[in-house]
């Protein structure tokens, strides 16, 4: 992972000293609460319903094993233990006294962390997928480009204060894991037909009260010009994005409003002047880069899937932990491992400081000192021997991690909604745990397979029910908590928003209309369809006339 010199070091130490003179500043009477507001925003605090919160940066969702203990001390000393994973893979604290905030600031630059720009109208963290560097698809490795985008945008002087905030993914592989189509700007490594590398470029896509999927603009831009197109792409809707309304103010109304051609020439037009400018990434750059993203010292090991397979038959717990939670591995004997966060009657995302240290102590003893948060609120070992996941997964149950439901309905994507945030309409956590607590057969849940449920407690999408295979958001009707259900969403390649099924429902309906719609799912499959395949083949209606017609 990136190791910070000592330039780096000093501007975080630095903008702790800062902020720390604006906190006292500010109880001193000294700032308004409008002066202070930039300031807090700046390093990633927030004022929600019940207490400050702040969001710790964590790019591209890599931690070492230091960096993950500090959190554990940071959420015992100054929080109420435990933390929360975003969709964004960075770290939220819901509890932090304001006047702490200094001082976590200074523990995190301790470790090489910030709160820097994860909030604010800014260029917010870069992601990638969790499985960058192993996974067997894998055409380029995208972390030193996520790296790259990171430090040109870290403190970008023109980009302090956009429309709206930004945020950008790269994907390096077959399969799209990091919901490329679906950000302001997505990335996405290819080769032209002479074996170059570049990326193709999308532009405009994006959640929250407008759900849009981003359009390409550039099929295959070489990759010593990445930063100045992406400068082009951030001057030409700093320059145009509307600031009147901030409800269309991202760059997918620009996008939209102008027309996707229309916004690429203007693009091309500003990328004409710096094309060719000191921002032209070199390859000594990217190796300077490259090499905090080589690979581990592996071992020369064989396949493990004969020993594997007996423990399977004599330890059906394991067989099914291995099938839904291991992932393979591009060096032979390894795996990459998911840890779920996702066990029935904790909050979808939630890591106690104790499970902090716990994960730490695995990532030293397991994956070579690392681990890596997902979009799908879970944690990655990324790097286990195969000889080692059976020992690995004892260890996992006792910590609370070992639930065998990745990618299945409890797996539920859920943000903190009305219980924390001051823009909920409704709660989110109740709603997952309700709907965990009906599904909480394992045998029911393999058998429906593949499903993505997404929960958002408000149109801001933090939540990404729009691309969830079942997406449910909270409304406020008349003062009352409703939730509207949607069908049909997916983050991956060919990405498709949600539509909705029909009026919403009270809270204590919700169970019974996720059972209707997989009941449905269940009479109308054939063997080889997941959910979201059998509702591309069938349509709405058939789901939307169960759901309703016990109702009226």
């Amino acid at each position: 992972m990136y190791i910070y010199d000592n330039y780096d070091q000093q501007i975080v130490e630095d903008r702790v000293k800062q902020f720390r003179d604006q906190t006292r500043r500010y109880f001193a009477g000294e700032l308004s609460e409008d002066e202070f507001l930039p300031l807090r925003l700046q390093n990633g605090l927030y004022v929600q319903r019940q207490a400050p919160m702040l969001r710790i940066a964590v790019p591209y969702g890599l931690m070492s094993s230091k960096q993950i203990r500090m959190l554990a001390h940071i959420t015992r000393k100054y929080d109420k233990s435990y933390a929360h994973i975003t969709t964004r893979t960075n770290v939220q604290l819901n509890w932090p006294a304001l006047e702490d905030v200094p001082d976590i600031l200074a523990d995190l630059a301790s470790v090489q962390m910030h709160a820097i720009q994860t909030s604010g109208n800014c260029i917010r963290n870069t992601t990638t997928d969790q499985f960058a560097g192993v996974a067997r698809d894998e055409l380029v490795d995208p972390r030193p480009w996520c790296e790259l985008i990171r430090q040109w945008s870290t403190f970008h002087p023109e980009f302090a204060r956009l429309p709206r905030k930004f945020k950008i993914a790269v994907n390096g592989c077959t399969n799209d894991r990091a919901a490329t189509e679906v950000h302001d700007i997505g990335l996405e490594a290819v080769h032209n037909d002479a074996g170059e590398l570049g990326f193709r470029v999308l532009v405009g896509g994006g959640l929250g009260r407008t759900p849009i999927v981003g359009s390409c603009i550039n099929e295959f831009l070489p990759w010593p010009h990445l930063l100045s197109y992406l400068e082009a792409i951030l001057r030409v809707y700093n320059r145009f994005g509307r600031r009147d309304n901030k409800f269309k103010a991202r760059i997918k109304i620009l996008v939209k409003a102008l027309s996707p051609e229309v916004f690429a020439e203007r693009v091309n037009e500003e990328w004409l002047h710096i094309k060719d400018g000191p921002i032209t990434l070199t390859q000594e750059e990217v190796d300077r880069i490259s090499q905090h993203f080589t690979d581990p010292d592996y071992l020369i090991l064989e396949d493990q899937d004969e020993a594997l397979a007996k423990l399977d038959e004599q330890h059906p717990g394991f067989a099914r932990w291995r099938s839904r939670n291991v992932t393979a591995h591009k060096k032979p004997g390894y795996a990459a491992v998911t840890l779920s966060l996702k066990k029935t009657g904790i909050a979808p995302g939630d890591v106690t400081d104790k499970q902090l240290d716990a994960i730490a102590d695995l990532a030293d003893t397991y994956s070579f000192s690392e681990a890596r948060n997902t979009h799908e609120q879970n944690i990655v070992l990324a790097d286990v021997e195969q000889s080692k996941l059976f020992e690995l997964w004892q260890q996992l149950r006792e910590h609370g991690f070992a639930t065998p439901n990745i990618g299945l309905l409890t797996d539920i994507i859920c943000c903190p909604g009305g219980d924390f945030c001051n823009l909920a309409n409704a709660k989110s956590i109740p709603i997952a745990e309700a709907i965990q607590n009906r599904f909480d057969s394992l045998d029911y849940i393999f058998d429906i397979g593949d499903l993505d449920l997404n929960i958002s407690g408000c149109m801001n999408a933090c939540g990404h029910h729009h691309v969830g295979n079942i997406g449910i958001l909270g409304v406020d009707k008349k003062g009352a908590e409703f939730y509207q259900v949607s069908l049909g969403g997916n983050s991956g390649r060919a990405a498709t928003l949600g539509k909705i099924l029909g009026p919403a429902f009270a809270q204590d309906d919700i169970p019974d209309v996720i059972s209707k719609l997989i009941d449905v799912y269940i009479e109308h499959r054939t063997p080889e369809e997941h959910f979201i395949d059998t509702f591309q083949r069938i349509g709405i209606k058939t789901f939307k006339e169960r759901v309703y017609a016990s109702n009226n």
